[in-house]
């Protein structure tokens, strides 16, 4: 072999790797890069602090400030807030976050806890009465359907709120044969199979301050929200009120706006902690759901008839998309055995219906 043969072999050998030190070099890397990453429990920080965040809201709902009607905003929308669970659960197992998965606990119990008693049906045969609900609509073009809708539904007590000069002769005369009794003061009625006495309007406060007082009484009963009655049934005397608080709004630099609503709670709270009769039912439109703090006067002396009979949440507004339940069948002293929502008519609310027994 010559020297240049022997040169040029020294170097060929110099520039070829041992293949067991490259195979070391690359479990180094590998192990460097493993190290680097992010475990499950590190991964997904912002996941697991929304998990967190979404149950708190659940939780400390009560806490919300009521400023803008914040609080009350989210009350009336607070079972749509169990959709972001499923949200986030996708986010963590695709970043494969431990952590977010059990933060998620937080939100799923909380909402089990609040609306988990809503999922089943709770209604069973029986009852003594079937009592129904309907704000029927200022611009519901067809009144006499909806009186027929209505007349189908079988209720022995039907509340209507909500109801105009035009309409109303609709449905005095539609619902006549089917109930011989009737009592409407302003824009509530109620229709009953069962005779009706000692009616009155119920003041919600629709007129507040020095200006309100000043209106003759005749003048605000033609906008009158409320009343009350006594049906008489053959297992005594039932007190039923038929309520149409004030509407919510939503104003460019206030926020949700619900003044009217909440007097209108709390004065028909007040009227409800004055009746004598030991069993009541109240049927109307609250503009408003029972988790909202502004009727907790009203919730804490009544039942819900949706809540203890019925199958799921029973959302009644608007008819088209339901994403609210704000007409409601409270009770007091007498036990729901079922409530449902009745097919739509032509308002933009659904009916509600339940059956009652002493």
């Amino acid at each position: 072999m010559t020297r240049a043969d022997t040169v040029q072999a020294g170097q060929g050998g110099a520039g070829h790797e041992d293949p067991g030190a490259r195979t070391w070099r690359a479990r180094t890397l590998r192990a460097v890069r493993a190290a680097s990453r992010p475990g499950p429990w590190k991964r997904g920080p912002v996941l697991a602090v929304s998990a967190v965040l979404l149950g708190l809201v659940l939780l400390l709902h009560a806490r919300i400030t009521g400023r803008g009607g914040l609080g009350s905003l989210v009350e009336t929308f607070l079972p749509w807030f169990g959709l972001f669970v499923p949200a986030v659960l996708a986010g963590a197992l695709w970043r494969r976050s431990a952590s977010a998965v059990i933060a998620l606990l937080l939100p799923v119990v909380v909402w089990l806890n609040l609306f988990g008693g809503l999922l089943g049906d709770k209604s069973h045969p029986g009852g003594d009465l079937t009592v129904a609900e309907h704000n029927v609509g200022d611009a519901n073009p067809d009144p006499a359907g909806t009186a027929r809708h209505l007349v189908a539904s079988g209720a022995d007590v039907l509340a209507l709120v909500e109801l105009t000069e035009r309409a109303r002769g609709t449905y005095e005369k539609d619902l006549a044969r089917a109930y011989p009794y009737h009592a409407v003061r302003g824009t509530v009625g109620l229709w009953s199979k069962l005779p009706l006495s000692d009616t009155r309007p119920v003041d919600v406060k629709m007129d507040y301050g020095p200006l309100g007082d000043t209106k003759p009484a005749d003048v605000k009963m033609t906008y009158n929200r409320a009343l009350r009655t006594t049906v008489a049934t053959d297992r005594g005397p039932l007190a039923v009120y038929v309520a149409h608080l004030g509407s919510v709004r939503v104003l460019p630099g206030k926020g949700f706006w619900t003044d009217r609503r909440d007097r209108g709670a709390k004065a028909l709270a007040e009227a409800l902690a004055a009746e004598r009769n030991k069993r009541v039912v109240l049927l109307g439109d609250l503009n408003g759901t029972v988790d909202d703090r502004a009727l907790a006067g009203v919730a804490s002396r009544m039942r819900s008839a949706q809540a203890e009979a019925g199958n799921g949440f029973g959302f009644t507004w608007p008819a088209r998309f339901p994403v609210a339940r704000i007409d409601q069948i409270l009770v007091r002293g007498v036990r729901p055995d079922s409530a449902w929502v009745l097919p739509a008519t032509g308002s933009d609310h659904l009916p509600v219906a339940a059956r009652i027994s002493w």
